[in-house]
């Protein structure tokens, strides 16, 4: 009993000359020295625990979870390790990035213990040393990125503390599993800065999404126009399509019948008292194309002998005569010949009253 009291006083008073923080002096006064339990010859170690016996102050053996025995007086428990998982709070701290800037960083550190023997004999405290390293880690780490790199990475930030631990923790068995940062706390006037920074990229987001609205609208304008005016050419088309179609159509109706005049001027030619019927028409229409003479225009055109309407009746009639001569199987023909030279006759006379832009053969 009184050995237990000098081993406990003991430790207490190595804690109480290292110049550590209140919290983590109690933490290893709690784990490393209440926690040694005395050698009752039979001892019942729980699971997930390693117990570090020596005899007679040399490292003996490790005790395995379950009934060990030991021998009374040379053997004792010197440490008690646990092999579970451990959470460690690392304290605030501050630290400066690569732009120069202060900040206030703390974070949360898991490790396991591999190795109870290098845990126990290779460092003084375990726990505080890893912190220790955690810190000083950190602190190098957040120095070689900008403060925008810190809040974007903090992943890839969290694996290098981690990469860095485990390479100075290997000599003292434990593995450090994961690093995690709680809070980065930064100075009022960069906070404020990155506020307005924020603000002023939601503005440029909200004009360059106003700029993609206006485009995409003045977009779907000129598409309207365009088919519009596509749909109106292909309507102009078809209404032309259509008159032209109309014209043709009234093309073929007129000479159709005009082809029907033409039948029936011949049909009458050839019954009795034709010939002098022919010339009736020829000279009516003589007489009413002089009557329309310069109505319209006063350049006309005349010719020689106006005044003598029989001998133009009987050129005309004589025209006709000479294509109306009896031929046998031509009958026909010549006939519808002779109607058209007379149509062509009327077209000519109408012409003639219409006026002409040419100088007159005989005098006006």
């Amino acid at each position: 009993m009184l050995r237990t009291v000098c081993r406990t006083g003991s430790a207490l008073l190595k804690h109480s000359r290292r110049s550590t923080p209140s919290q983590w002096a109690a933490l290893a006064q709690q784990r490393w020295a209440s926690s040694l339990p005395m050698n009752t010859v039979v001892l019942f170690v729980p699971q997930q625990e390693a117990w570090v016996v020596e005899r007679m102050g040399k490292f003996h053996r490790i005790l395995e979870p379950g009934l060990n025995f030991l021998i009374p007086i040379l053997d004792r428990i010197r440490y008690v390790q646990s092999l579970k998982e451990i959470v460690i709070d690392v304290p605030e701290q501050s630290a400066v990035s690569l732009d120069n800037v202060t900040l206030q960083i703390d974070g949360v550190l898991y490790l396991r213990i591999l190795d109870p023997f290098k845990s126990s004999y290779g460092v003084e405290d375990p726990e505080y040393a890893v912190t220790q390293l955690a810190q000083t880690t950190m602190r190098s780490e957040l120095g070689k990125l900008t403060l925008d790199k810190v809040f974007r990475e903090r992943e890839s930030l969290n694996s290098n503390i981690v990469h860095s631990i485990n390479q100075a923790s290997d000599e003292w068995g434990i593995r450090c599993l994961r690093y995690e940062i709680k809070d980065i706390h930064v100075p009022p006037r960069v906070k404020e800065s990155m506020q307005m920074q924020v603000e002023a990229e939601r503005r440029k987001r909200a004009t360059v999404l106003e700029s993609e609205g206006t485009r995409e609208a003045a977009i779907n304008v000129a598409e309207g126009r365009k088919q519009a005016q596509i749909l109106a050419s292909e309507a102009e088309k078809a209404e032309q399509i259509n008159k032209a179609a109309g014209e043709a159509n009234a093309v073929l109706a007129k000479a159709e019948a005009k082809a029907k005049a033409i039948k029936l001027l011949s049909d009458a030619l050839t019954e009795q008292n034709g010939d002098a019927a022919a010339s009736l028409s020829v000279a009516e229409q003589y007489v009413s194309a002089f009557s329309n003479l310069a109505k319209e225009t006063n350049t006309i055109l005349l010719p020689s002998n106006t005044g003598d309407i029989s001998s133009m009746v009987s050129q005309a009639m004589t025209i006709y005569g000479s294509l109306a001569q009896p031929k046998k199987g031509r009958l026909s023909t010549a006939t519808t010949d002779t109607a058209a030279s007379i149509l062509r006759a009327e077209t000519e006379e109408k012409h003639l009253s219409e006026g002409s832009s040419l100088s007159p053969p005989g005098g006006q």
